[in-house]
């Protein structure tokens, strides 16, 4: 069995084409279907986020696990096969295992040391385990990088003032308009990056937050958690959208639509009489249409444009990644030694079997010869002694066997359990 990761991100594919590969929790249960249905596959597990889409494979050939894949991200996105190999990369084995590890550390992220990665990852093994993707080595792999994930925030000062894509967003805007202590700003969605860009915009001063989403009551949550003196919060539902959109000066988007909720056509009616509006769409799939960038007045940024910002605050955390990375080495051997014992299983199987049937036939002999009332009467402790005594003799052996990390030195051991105890003859034994 191998392990493997086929994908995009942002540092392989732009957000006109990660939008396009982009599955909603509304389709992981359907997806997780058709790929379990491939003739290579074993186990996956997708994770779609606003910056990659990547799904993480057990597969029984490498290549040909690879082709189905590829073939099924064509197919999902009706993007060619030739145009999005481009935007792909594909990890195998060690390096697939590494890589989730940092991701779920945050090394991989567009914010060195984002925290909302993990949450992702976990709901990413969530959703497999509940829609049958995972079995037991991916089970295994995200309870790794999971763990990694947090002894990276919990022993490093990686996470300390990391930015979000929502903070990054507010920055952007603050360094373009200067200040937004005096900005109408409109919020369409109210999910968790809706969440921190009003956290962000409080603390950078903005004092004029509306909120715009198809739930009142989530709407109205999402203040509640931020109710403070001097600033005004409003509340309205997507039928407002656009009169909201003509009196703002500033609007973000975030929301998990799959359709285009802004347009030039939206914005025609008034766009002329304003003086200046600044949109900042951070969902993917975007929330709005490309062409508002014709309209005048209008100044247009997406989650790529989020770069210039986000590196001016890469530089300081890049030590902080380094002790990061010594953290994700050992977490990576521990996982690396459990996934090499597995090659164990089978030997470890037929040997114990075997010593199953053996202590059964001269239990049943024993017992035989003790007769009917002592037979009832001291069964269950002489089966007991008898399991203890296999399960005593069989622990050390088996311990040292799962331990052994030299590849060929755990062959050679194998080989001489295969041959002394003749397990590749059967279990059967003769009387």
């Amino acid at each position: 069995m191998n392990i493997a990761v086929v994908g995009l991100s942002h540092k392989t594919a732009t957000v006109e084409v990660r939008e396009k590969l982009s599955i909603p929790e509304a389709r992981v249960e359907s997806a997780i279907a058709q790929l379990n249905s491939l003739p290579s596959i074993e186990e996956c597990a997708i994770l779609s986020t606003c910056n990659r889409l990547e799904l993480y494979i057990v597969t029984r050939g490498s290549e040909s696990g690879i082709r189905e894949i590829t073939q099924f991200l064509s197919e999902f996105s009706q993007l060619p096969l030739q145009f999005l190999r481009r935007h792909l990369f594909i990890l195998l084995r060690q390096d697939a295992v590494m890589h989730l590890l940092r991701v779920a550390a945050g090394l991989d992220s567009l914010v060195l040391g984002e925290g909302q990665i993990l949450a992702q990852v976990k709901h990413t093994h969530r959703l497999a385990q509940q829609h049958g993707g995972s079995g037991r080595i991916l089970n295994q792999l995200f309870k790794q990088a999971l763990s990694a994930g947090k002894d990276v925030r919990t022993k490093t000062d990686i996470g300390t003032g990391a930015v979000s894509i929502s903070s990054a967003a507010v920055e952007l805007a603050q360094m373009k308009l200067k200040t937004l202590s005096n900005q109408r700003v409109t919020i369409l969605g109210a999910g968790k990056m809706s969440r921190l860009l009003v956290k962000h915009l409080i603390s950078k001063g903005a004092t004029k937050i509306s909120i715009v989403n198809r739930s009142a009551d989530r709407a109205q949550e999402l203040i509640n958690e931020f109710k403070t003196d001097g600033v005004d919060f409003q509340i309205h539902g997507m039928e407002d959208l656009c009169s909201c959109v003509e009196i703002s000066d500033l609007v973000f988007t975030s929301t998990a639509s799959t359709e285009v909720l802004l347009s030039r056509k939206d914005l025609e009616p008034f766009i002329a009489n304003h003086p200046s509006l600044m949109l900042v769409d951070i969902a993917v799939p975007r929330n709005i249409n490309a062409d508002v960038n014709d309209l005048p007045n209008v100044k247009a940024f997406n989650v790529d444009d989020l770069q210039a910002v986000v590196a001016g605050n890469q530089e300081s955390r890049r030590q902080m990644a380094l002790q990061a990375e010594i953290l994700l080495e050992a977490s990576f051997l521990d996982f690396d030694a459990w996934w090499r014992s597995l090659d164990t299983v089978p030997t470890i199987n037929k040997l114990r079997q075997k010593m199953e049937v053996i202590r059964e036939q001269e239990l049943e002999k024993a017992l035989s010869r003790l007769g009917t009332e002592f037979a009832e009467k001291h069964q269950d402790v002489i089966e007991n002694l008898t399991r203890g005594i296999i399960n005593k003799i069989l622990h050390d052996p088996m311990v040292q066997l799962r331990a052994q990390q030299d590849i060929e030195a755990r062959k050679r051991a194998m080989q001489t359990l295969q041959m002394l105890f003749d397990l590749e003859s059967g279990n059967k034994q003769t009387t």
